[in-house]
């Protein structure tokens, strides 16, 4: 046992610019899908408001009978 062990930690190349743009595209592109899949899973209550407000009956003063 009197070889020595090779603890370094082995060569690695660094990464090229296309990796680098692949790796934080495929990032954003999870987070982009994240934020897709939230929007539908939690109802927004703004435009539910809204509807809610257009069928409030009007004044009486709006409201026109038509004559018969």
């Amino acid at each position: 046992m009197a070889t020595e062990l090779d603890f370094s930690p082995p060569e690695i190349p660094e990464p090229t610019f296309m990796e680098n743009v692949l790796r934080y595209g495929l990032f954003f592109g999870a987070i982009f899908q994240l934020i897709c899949v939230l929007a539908i899973i939690l109802p927004v209550s703004k435009s539910h408001k809204m509807d809610s407000d257009s069928f409030e009956p009007k004044n009486s003063e709006t409201v026109k009978k038509p004559k018969a």
